[in-house]
Formats: structure tokens, sequence, C-alpha cells
């Protein structure tokens, strides 16, 4: 994904601004795959700890997104409500810098 530095922060501040989804982010991080949630502005990885402190990056800079998955919320995990699934990154920057974000 070319969002770059702060990349997930990005993908934080999108999430504030749009309370009513979900995004789920699959990703790899020095060579170990993850997804991670972010609702409201806030991360939370579904695959390993997340630091309690939200100032600490839960995607780091050095993670490479490999797909954006965008949910209705509330989020159900049995039946999610997909509004757009698989982007990319590069789709997904595209989106954010028209100002859809």
């Amino acid at each position: 994904m070319s969002l770059n530095q702060n990349q997930g922060q990005k993908l934080e501040t999108y999430s504030s601004k749009h309370p009513q989804e979900v995004l789920l982010v699959k990703l790899e991080i020095d060579g170990e795959f993850d997804e991670v949630m972010i609702f409201k502005g806030f991360s939370s990885s579904l695959m390993r700890s997340t630091a309690f402190d939200p100032d600490v990056p839960v995607i780091s800079d050095r993670a490479e997104i490999i797909t954006i998955d965008r949910l209705q919320a509330p989020y159900k995990p049995n039946q999610p409500t997909y509004i757009q699934q698989g982007m990319t990154g590069a789709q997904f920057q595209a989106m954010y810098e028209m100002g859809e974000a």
C-alpha cells in the first residue's frame, strides 16, 4: 500500500470520520501476517496482543497492507455486511485523496 508513513494513522482518521464503517485490514509486518480492525479511530489486532496505550501504533510504517475491507458498523462477525471488499492500498489511497475520507 502506498499510504507510506503514518498509514495506520490515516486509516484511523478515516474511520473516525466514518463511524458507520469498520475497516478490516490484512497486512504483513516483518514476514508475519496480521489482521487489524479499525473502528471510530481505534485499531486492534485480531491476531496478536494490542498495546493498551492508544499512542502505540498497531500498524507500523513497516507494514505492507495486503487488502482493506470496508464493513458496515456495527460489525457482526457471523454476518458481516461489506461495503467494499478487497481494496488495495492504492485504491484506498485514491479514495482518501479524492476527499471521500
